[in-house]
C-alpha cells in the first residue's frame, strides 16, 4: 500500500517531468527572464486599442519598446503588453539600481499602467495620499514606499 504522501510527491513530479518534456520538444525559444513582457488587461474591445494610437505614456518610448495587442482570454477587454527591444544593461537592472529607482522597466511598468489608465477612463488615476504625517518618521517610510510602490507594482 503506497501513501497518500508518497503517491501525490510522485504525482508532482511525474507532471514536472511532463511540462519539462513538453517544453524541450517545442520550437519555441524559453522566454527572456529579464526583457519578459509586460501585460495589463484593459477593459476596452480589442478594435479599441491600436498599435499606432497608443497613450502618450507609451508613446515617449517610441521604437524602443515592441507592442502586442491581443484580445483577454474571456472576452474581458485586451491585453495589451510591452517591452524594450534591446534588454537593459546588467548595470541597470541590478538590485542597486531598482532600490534607487534608474531600472527602466520600472518607469515602462508606470507608463503601461497609465496608458491602462488614460484608456479606461481618460485620466491617469492617482492613489489616494497617505495619510501618515509626513514630517514624521513613520510619515515619511510611508511616503517612500508609496512612491517607489509605482515602480515595481507593489508596496
Amino acid at each position: 500500500m503506497v501513501s497518500r504522501k508518497t503517491f501525490w510527491a510522485t504525482a508532482a513530479g511525474l507532471a514536472g517531468a511532463v511540462a519539462v518534456a513538453r517544453r524541450a520538444r517545442t520550437d519555441e525559444p524559453a522566454p527572456d527572464p529579464v526583457n519578459r513582457w509586460l501585460t495589463v488587461t484593459v477593459n476596452r474591445a480589442p478594435g479599441d486599442v491600436q498599435a499606432d494610437k497608443l497613450p502618450a505614456p507609451l508613446q515617449e518610448y517610441g521604437e524602443r519598446i515592441e507592442t502586442r495587442i491581443v484580445p483577454a482570454p474571456g472576452d474581458r477587454g485586451t491585453e495589451l503588453a510591452v517591452r524594450f527591444r534591446e534588454a537593459p544593461s546588467a548595470a541597470e537592472q541590478s538590485v542597486t539600481a531598482r532600490i534607487t529607482g534608474n531600472d527602466p522597466r520600472q518607469d515602462l511598468r508606470v507608463a503601461l499602467r497609465e496608458a491602462k489608465s488614460l484608456l479606461e477612463t481618460g485620466e491617469v488615476m492617482r492613489p489616494d495620499e497617505p495619510t501618515a504625517h509626513p514630517t514624521t518618521p513613520g510619515g515619511k517610510l510611508v511616503g517612500l514606499l508609496s512612491r517607489r510602490a509605482g515602480g515595481e507594482g507593489v508596496l
